[in-house]
């Protein structure tokens, strides 16, 4: 095959590797969406003044809070990956910034085809490497929060029938 054509490959490919990135992105804002809606429920639920901290309800709840905030620790991970990499690349925003503007167009202009498929190839591969640790980090963050889910359940309850029991009954 050509270099030409061998480059139309290569950016085809890289074109579809970023095409991942978007969906990455809308799972983490989901995610984190549940994570603070959790966090809001609990801490809107919790009787402050009534709740002893060595009480069960309180170690249930600290629990789903420390599951929650992990969840929330793999959430951060998977927005801001490693971006490490791209060695001299004339395609890798962080190496072209690196260089002055007449420098980056003269150097792009002048690279030979072989130069140009190798770091579409880079590209590629390294694009991967990021994809696959945003996608591990929301699935990390995934299961932390379905295994929040039954004390935080339970916290809730907990929670709701302490209020109720704090609350002055009507008079009928």
């Amino acid at each position: 095959m050509e270099n030409k054509q061998l480059i139309d490959l290569a950016k085809d490919q890289l074109n579809r590797v970023l095409g991942f990135f978007p969906r990455v992105d809308a799972k983490i804002s989901v995610l984190l969406s549940v994570n603070i809606a959790m966090l809001a429920l609990l801490a809107g639920k919790a009787p402050l003044k009534e709740l002893q901290w060595n009480s069960t309800p309180a170690l249930v709840a600290f629990l789903a809070l420390a599951l929650i905030a992990l969840s929330l620790i793999f959430l951060y991970q998977a927005s801001f990956p490693r971006l490490t990499g791209g060695r001299n690349s004339l395609l890798y925003f962080r190496e072209i910034a690196k260089r002055k503007e007449a420098v980056f167009i003269d150097d792009f202009s002048q690279q030979p085809e072989e130069a140009f498929l190798k770091d579409v190839l880079s590209q590629v591969w390294r694009n991967s490497e990021i994809l696959k640790q945003k996608y591990d980090y929301i699935k990390y963050s995934f299961v932390v929060i379905i295994c929040a889910l039954p004390p935080w359940l339970i916290a809730l309850a907990m929670f709701t029938s302490m209020n109720l029991e704090s609350q002055p009954q009507l008079l009928k």
